[in-house]
């Protein structure tokens, strides 16, 4: 199939977000932040939309580490 963007699954302000972040860490989900990336995606996408064209290089860059990371813990 098709490669797809990746797409937003949560999102939220103040309080909201910070249970996002302590489910994701109960759930052990790495956390990366990038306060400017997390408010030009919380401002310009819906929840279930994916990743516009130009965030690809800026959330592809976040992926890698990620990737790296669970390739480190193994």
């Amino acid at each position: 199939g098709e490669d797809k963007a990746p797409m937003v699954l949560a999102k939220g302000q103040r309080l909201l977000a910070l249970r996002i972040r302590e489910m994701a860490k109960k759930n052990g989900v790495l956390i990366h932040e990038d306060p400017p990336l997390a408010r030009t995606l919380f401002k310009t996408v819906d929840i279930g939309e994916e990743i516009p064209e130009n965030l690809y290089k800026a959330v592809a860059e976040i992926l890698a580490l990620v990737g790296k990371f669970k390739h480190m813990r193994r």
